[in-house]
């Protein structure tokens, strides 16, 4: 029986010790099965990072054969000097950051996971910028190719490389210098930008609007972006005020408010904007989702599921949170990627995409 390895991105987020939500594991799942079916021995490479820490992966497997229906086989701890025996079918291997040759991008490790296997598959899309040896160093001793779900992510993402118009691009959450390099090429690309949640209280503060106690990134923004006219910011806002929401204009932030969400007035802009679109890229929830500021994201996610645009959304608390919303319908794609997304964007490839063309 041949053996593959295949590389996923089961990094998911986990509650009380138990996976909170599985998009990443069931976007696997199609390639697990098919290989399964081909005969195949499928031998699963992932990562898991919670809390800065590395933690081992008896979770992911119990989530693995619950949705598969099947037996799956755990190799714990670090990858052995030299391969035993596995009679599962389909064998997963503990976190591999457990291994300091994976972020080291150690060659003799790669080579020692490379033994493993007769076939290497990168179907890990959402990690494949990260210059780690299961991503970069792996193909180079193995016979290799793309995944499905890479592919998909790929040929999806790259509409917007000559996007139709009118275009809107939603960037929130935070850490602009992530997102600076996108920004700077979709001013050319995009009708309109725009900027919420930290980010967009960034981009305020530094145009001279108070935005009372709310974090502000210690960010210079070049005037190119930060005046742009195609940068959109929120016109209103919620903010907790006491202990309570309160919806507020700008000319009305205090001194000690924290604001959290977009309001109503910058939502109803948002949605005609995404009504007259022909495509819409979402990077990054508008408020605090996980502290229950779910408002803007969810009102723009059902203005969205209205506009006859192409529609992708990505970024893991995003879709997260569009998924505990019930609204994906709203979508034509959820990407799988955060970083990888806003990478591939801005480059329009990724290091583990060269490594696979590199024969």
């Amino acid at each position: 029986m041949k053996r593959v390895l295949l590389r996923v991105d089961f990094n998911v987020p986990f509650k009380n010790g138990r996976v909170a939500d599985d998009f990443r594991i069931r976007a696997a799942l199609p390639e697990i099965k098919n290989l399964v079916r081909w005969g195949y021995q499928v031998f699963l490479i992932t990562h898991l990072e919670e809390n800065n820490k590395t933690p081992h992966l008896p979770a992911i497997k119990k989530a693995l054969e619950r949705l598969l229906k099947t037996k799956v086989g755990f190799m714990e701890g670090r990858i052995p000097a030299k391969p035993v025996p596995r009679t599962e079918k389909i064998v997963l291997f503990d976190n591999i950051r457990l291994n300091p040759g994976e972020k080291k991008n150690d060659l003799k490790f790669a080579r020692n996971l490379a033994s493993w296997g007769d076939l290497y598959i990168n179907d890990a899309f959402s990690v494949s910028h990260r210059k780690h040896a299961s991503i970069v160093s792996l193909p180079k001793y193995l016979p290799n190719t793309a995944g499905p779900l890479l592919k998909k992510e790929a040929a999806e993402l790259s509409k917007f490389f000559k996007p139709k118009h009118p275009f809107l691009f939603v960037l929130g959450g935070k850490k602009f210098e992530t997102k600076e390099p996108l920004v700077s090429k979709f001013l050319n690309g995009a009708d309109a930008i725009f900027v919420g949640g930290a980010l967009g209280n960034t981009f305020l503060a530094l145009r001279g609007v108070a935005v009372g106690a709310s974090k502000v990134e210690n960010i210079k923004i070049p005037d190119k972006i930060l005046w742009n006219n195609k940068i959109l910011l929120p016109e209103d806002v919620v903010v907790e005020r006491n202990g309570k929401k309160k919806t507020i204009l700008f000319s009305e932030v205090k001194k000690n408010d924290l604001i959290y969400d977009a309001g109503p007035k910058t939502v109803r802009v948002l949605g005609e904007l995404a009504k007259k679109a022909k495509l819409i890229l979402w990077n990054g929830t508008l408020g605090f989702c996980e502290n229950s500021y779910a408002y803007g994201t969810k009102e723009l996610a059902k203005a969205v599921g209205t506009s006859k645009a192409f529609r992708l959304v990505g970024g893991g608390d995003t879709v997260a949170a569009i998924r505990q919303m019930k609204l994906e319908k709203n979508f034509d794609f959820l990407s799988t990627g955060g970083g990888a997304m806003l990478e591939f964007l801005a480059k329009g490839t990724l290091p583990g995409i060269e490594a696979l063309k590199k024969k």
